[in-house]
């Protein structure tokens, strides 16, 4: 009868100890290969289908400063302008939907730009909501020698002489544009618009007194408060934290004229809701900080953050708005 060695009875453990520890080790590692990386793991980048120094580019700027520190990771900003916003969307549309590419944008890219443009983008389709940014109401604004002192002024020297007031934009289609539409719209009104390449130029001629009026985006604050322009009204379902003696023009009776600006983050569609989620919460502390609050007020905007389900419902509202008014005011953008 063969009785095994010492020997033998080392080499079979130390084979089984092996094997346990190959197990083990494939185990973890398999483990370890499922799960996916931890987010962050490179720069974030921050695409603006806006000029820089606009009021989107600054509000990105501020907010991605604070995001950097919370995340651990560099956030970038990189404008890519054209087309309202749409060269922005197609940017981020292709991009991974991994959380390092996200965009910074006004509400209308979803809301107003699919119903504008030919061929139409479907931003619904491929962007995800992630969390709003701020909000900016929308100023009337008279130039200084127009002889009325309340937007039931204005609109009764309309009604008196249709399509003799003029009213500037910053362009076919921009949120300017489309509140002027629907202050006409629910005032029962008419008036010549009269677009400009941006709220700029705009602004200039209604100090020059070239145009009669125009919803001013918060950038005209100096010259109102320094008596160079004349503001009747804000739109919106309250008065202005910047100017809160001016009534809203649902408190005159012209309702329905609540639109504003809008801005939020988006990521491409199919970006995992761990990563929309925790990036939600990072942009609610980012918005909160005192520094961050101050620059917003510099742009006439408020910090409101929603998170993606209030978000979506923010857009869908004003999307059912925008696509009616659209379409039945008839407008359009060369």
């Amino acid at each position: 009868m063969h009785i095994p060695s010492l020997h033998t009875f080392i080499t079979r453990r130390n084979l089984l100890l092996r094997a346990s520890a190959a197990a083990c080790l494939a185990a973890t590692t398999g483990a370890s290969l499922a799960q996916p990386p931890a987010w962050p793991s490179k720069p974030v980048r921050l695409v603006v289908g806006f000029p820089a120094g606009g009021t989107t580019d600054v509000m990105a700027r501020v907010a991605g400063a604070a995001l950097s520190k919370s995340l651990g990771q560099p956030v970038v900003v990189d404008n890519k302008p054209g087309a309202s916003g749409n060269l922005g969307v197609m940017e981020t549309s292709k991009a991974a939907p991994d959380g390092h590419t996200l965009m910074v944008a006004p509400i209308s890219v979803q809301t107003a730009n699919p119903f504008l443009f030919k061929p139409a983008l479907n931003p619904e389709r491929d962007l995800r909501p992630v969390a709003s940014l701020g909000y900016a109401q929308l100023y009337l604004v008279a130039k200084k020698g127009l002889p009325v002192q309340s937007a039931n002024d204005l609109v009764a020297m309309a009604k008196a002489a249709p399509g003799k007031l003029s009213y500037a934009s910053g362009g076919a289609g921009t949120q300017m544009h489309l509140v002027g539409e629907l202050f006409k719209q629910q005032a029962g009104f008419d008036a010549v618009h009269v677009p400009y390449r941006g709220a700029a130029p705009a602004l200039q001629d209604i100090l020059a007194g070239q145009v009669d009026y125009y919803f001013d985006p918060a950038t005209g604050f100096q010259h109102i408060r320094e008596g160079r322009a004349r503001l009747l009204a804000v739109t919106g379902t309250k008065r202005s934290a910047f100017f809160p003696e001016a009534p809203t023009l649902t408190e005159l009776g012209i309702k329905g004229v609540e639109l504003g600006n809008w801005f939020g983050v988006f990521a491409p569609a199919g970006t995992p809701s761990d990563i929309v989620n925790r990036l939600a919460s990072e942009i609610a502390k980012a918005v909160a900080q005192p520094e961050v609050k101050s620059r917003f007020a510099d742009l006439g905007a408020e910090p409101i953050v929603q998170d993606a389900t209030a978000f979506q419902q923010t857009i869908g509202a004003e999307t059912q708005l925008l696509s009616a008014l659209i379409k039945e005011r008839r407008i359009a953008v060369d």
